[in-house]
């Protein structure tokens, strides 16, 4: 099970493979994520259009209501409700692709904290990918994105090195 947060669902959705992302795992959010993807998705631009992907799809990711609240100084309600879930939950990992707020999630949650590439990574493990298409597909996400350059660009290309 996979709980993922806005960041990392728009960043799967802006590879075009939110679908195999779906198929392959077992994946749950909360209603703040689903909140902050509808106000997302009224963006006309990349991010808009990559939250209405999900938002499209959302009958496949189970949303909870998660009762408390936890925010920080770098961990917004989104990420925190998502850090939250996974104690409620059996959740092998939270997805986020706040590198800033990781090793804080990584001490809130109960699964383990990672950034969204690492689901490329899962992907070719399960021989769903190639190890090239996941190298590509990362390069499309960090145009995507806006990480070239970036240090989540770094960390992700190290997944494959």
């Amino acid at each position: 099970m996979i709980v993922a947060d806005t960041s990392a669902l728009i960043s799967i959705a802006s590879t075009d493979l939110l679908d195999t992302f779906l198929t392959e795992f077992d994946v749950h959010t909360t209603d703040t994520v689903v909140e902050e993807l509808e106000e997302t998705s009224e963006y006309d631009d990349r991010h808009g259009e990559a939250a209405q992907t999900v938002l499209d799809n959302i009958d496949q990711i189970k949303a909870h209501h998660v009762q408390k609240e936890f925010t920080s100084s770098r961990i917004d309600q989104g990420e925190g409700g998502c850090a939250l879930l996974t104690k409620e939950t059996e959740a092998e990992f939270l997805i986020t692709d706040d590198l800033r707020a990781l090793p804080e999630l990584q001490n809130l949650a109960d699964a383990k904290a990672a950034i969204s590439p690492i689901i490329l990574k899962a992907l070719v493990k399960r021989n769903v990918l190639e190890q090239q298409q996941a190298v590509n597909k990362l390069d499309e996400l960090a145009e995507q994105r806006d990480w070239l350059g970036a240090p989540i660009y770094g960390r992700a290309r190290n997944l494959f090195n």
